[in-house]
């Protein structure tokens, strides 16, 4: 058989929980943390050349593949893809507030 553990008294429970305080404070996610990237916010040589030559050639053209594919910033890849746009590299799509979506350029020389 167990030795009986001694029971502690009301009042000294009410002094531990006086004395303890609040505590941690629960932490419900157990979730990963995703790491912060550390995207570029101007063009190396290479970045520029990637750019020239890769986005052109993709069917789906958005801000965050460019992202993705050269490791830039968001406001570097909108700027880029618009300076695309104008000087008819690449074709816009649907040009909305939140998305913008672009496409290659062909078939649209010939045309013209």
């Amino acid at each position: 058989m167990p030795p009986k553990v001694q029971q502690k008294s009301k009042e000294q429970k009410m002094a531990a929980a006086m004395a303890g305080g609040k505590g941690k404070k629960k932490k419900w996610s157990k979730g990963k943390q995703r790491d912060k990237v550390d995207n570029k916010v101007l063009f190396t040589k290479e970045q520029f050349d990637r750019l020239n030559a890769e986005v052109p050639k993709m069917k789906l053209i958005t801000v965050s593949a460019v992202v993705e594919k050269l490791k830039i910033s968001g406001g570097l890849a909108r700027r880029a893809l618009n300076q695309m746009c104008e000087e008819g590299a690449i074709r816009a799509v649907s040009v909305s507030r939140a998305q913008r979506i672009y496409t290659r350029n062909i078939g649209q020389d010939d045309e013209e």
